[in-house]
């Protein structure tokens, strides 16, 4: 090839696309369905002191259609946590795809201590002082009685750790809270704790886990979920 000549094709360095680092763990954060609402005269089932209200109907219409969502794709194992709106947030797809989820404990929300049995979601309607501060400070752990936040944290990163070690160059969904999904992103981001809190009933966040980082690749996917979703979404738990 006679260098400079017409038929020499120029060097081209196009941009890259992203690619999943051989040994990570892709992890599919699903936030459960929406629960039932609080009512003063219905008391709020409990397990290990945690409020466990099951799905609401627009819960349930949510676990359907995050199933035809993550249907297609391949999964190779679905974690939930203890509490039974992510049990049943998961059924569908598990149905679909023939998989038996798996408890996960420290996948539990944030525990809000005195603020359990329904309170935390009127002190917050209501504009409660420590509700205000909670969202200025961002720290669930103002709460009289909640779970410290270094504890939270912790718990979070090693659960999360744990999964993707345990799923080296495979996908897992994990159906798990508002939370502990703010949570896993603001460390995965370095953000402030509650840059994340927020994500949609329903919705999916992704994230790719290494041996030396994590790494973000999705918020609050909600294309699944149709229009108006997010009008009935509860703000936590």
């Amino acid at each position: 090839m006679i260098v400079g000549s017409e038929s020499e094709q120029p060097v081209e360095y196009r941009q890259s696309r992203f690619r999943t680092p051989p040994g990570a763990a892709e992890i599919l954060l699903v936030r459960h369905g929406e629960s039932e609402p609080v009512r003063p005269d219905r008391p709020i089932p409990r397990v290990d002191g945690q409020d466990d209200p099951g799905l609401a109907p627009e819960g349930r219409e949510q676990a359907e259609r995050v199933a035809l969502r993550l249907g297609a794709e391949r999964v190779d194992a679905i974690y939930v946590s203890t509490l039974r709106r992510t049990s049943q947030t998961a059924a569908p797809l598990a149905a679909r795809l023939g998989l038996t989820p798996v408890v996960e404990p420290a996948l539990r929300e944030v525990y809000l201590g005195d603020w359990e049995g329904g309170l935390f979601r009127r002190m917050v309607a209501e504009g409660h002082p420590i509700a205000r501060r909670m969202s200025d400070e961002e720290r669930w752990d103002v709460i009289p009685g909640a779970e410290p936040a270094a504890a939270f944290s912790d718990r979070v990163r090693e659960a999360l750790g744990k999964l993707g070690a345990a799923h080296p160059d495979q996908r897992i969904v994990v159906v798990t809270h508002g939370g502990v999904i703010a949570e896993a992103l603001a460390a995965a981001t370095g953000s402030r704790p509650f840059a994340f809190l927020g994500a949609d009933n329903g919705s999916v966040s992704r994230l790719v886990l290494t041996d030396k980082r994590w790494i973000l690749r999705g918020y609050n996917d909600t294309a699944h979920l149709g229009a108006g979703h997010s009008a009935t979404a509860a703000p936590l738990t």
